[in-house]
């Protein structure tokens, strides 16, 4: 069985950041979501899951707190993407669909280009694009 990966972010407004991620053209299961948490399907072995703030505080233990709302960053959400426009495309759905930008999309290292967002909670989504080449 192939590794998952399930990603787990508070959030202040569960409908507005499942909208969110749902306007970047991920699925949203309702098998695993509810009140308090979406599971936003962005792979097959990947899935992020939105919680509710108190739902998230109810994962950590006592006295630790999330980062939401903080200056903070603890996690950049690398998210790989097929061509260099859909990089340009998921940064401009993100800022349509509330986020904000994070760093403008740029060419990195030869082969590589990509920028990053913030979600409405303050979470970074780095969208990249790497040349096949570009790793040899």
């Amino acid at each position: 069985m192939a590794r998952m990966i399930f990603p787990n972010l508070p959030v202040a407004d569960l409908q507005k950041s499942t909208d969110f991620y749902l306007g970047l053209g991920f699925t949203k299961d309702d098998r695993f979501s509810n009140d308090q948490a979406a599971a936003v399907v962005v792979s097959d072995q990947v899935v992020i899951m939105l919680l509710q703030q108190d739902f998230f505080q109810g994962f950590l233990p006592k006295g630790d707190l999330p980062h939401l709302s903080s200056s903070g960053k603890e996690v950049l959400l690398g998210i790989s993407c097929d061509s260099r426009e859909e990089v340009d495309w998921m940064l401009q759905a993100s800022v349509r669909g509330g986020g904000a930008m994070y760093a403008p999309a740029t060419e990195g290292a030869p082969g590589m280009y990509g920028g990053s967002t913030a979600d409405p909670d303050g979470h970074i989504l780095d969208f990249f694009h790497m040349e096949p080449g570009a790793v040899q």
